[in-house]
């Protein structure tokens, strides 16, 4: 009596574990993007370099050759991205500090997001939405939970394209799983 009472018990707890694992899942991927009352943020440390000012190096249209339809364009050298409606019109461009790892030029897709989770150089982020993998480093773009978007460090390699938590609030509500991202050089 003993062994199936503990197996069954065994039994109960996996799947509660499971189930737990699974709402944890779900409540961090669908998560709001910040708390009825955010905590103050502390300044940036003096050393830290400065973000790039949001609108005054905002290019005066969306570049070119961009694709076509409802899609993320995103220019490495440009350091901005701009999100693009179904009819082609820019609804929001802003700038973001990129990572130290690349896509190549071309067309991707979202494969993922997660609410919240650490980054590849170990700092909380938010919004992370994911779209290539370059030498086994997976690239996407996220916001800091500090709101900081300091220069990478240029000795390790990471996938982490960072921008202001409201510019990742907007690219969070656009960039759902398929949306098409557009990387330009």
């Amino acid at each position: 009596m003993a062994r199936s009472s503990s197996g069954i018990v065994a039994g109960l707890t996996v799947a509660a574990l499971v189930a737990v694992g699974f709402l944890g899942y779900q409540a961090s991927a669908t998560a709001p993007a910040h708390p009825a009352k955010d905590a103050p943020q502390a300044a940036a440390p003096s050393n830290a370099p400065a973000a790039p000012a949001p609108e005054a190096a905002k290019p005066a249209a969306l570049p070119p050759d961009s694709g076509t339809g409802a899609r993320v364009v995103y220019s490495v050298n440009l350091r901005r991205v701009w999100l693009v409606g179904q009819d082609g019109r820019e609804q929001k461009s802003f700038s973001v500090m990129p990572s130290t790892a690349h896509p190549k030029p071309g067309t991707y897709l979202v494969s993922s997001r997660a609410g919240s989770v650490t980054g590849s150089d170990g700092v909380p982020v938010e919004h992370v939405v994911r779209f290539a993998t370059v030498e086994g480093i997976v690239i996407g773009f996220s916001a800091r939970v500090d709101g900081q978007m300091p220069q990478p460090d240029p000795t390790r390699k990471t996938g982490g394209i960072r921008m202001t938590r409201a510019d990742g609030d907007a690219l969070w509500a656009f960039a759902t799983i398929n949306a098409k991202v557009v990387v330009l050089p």
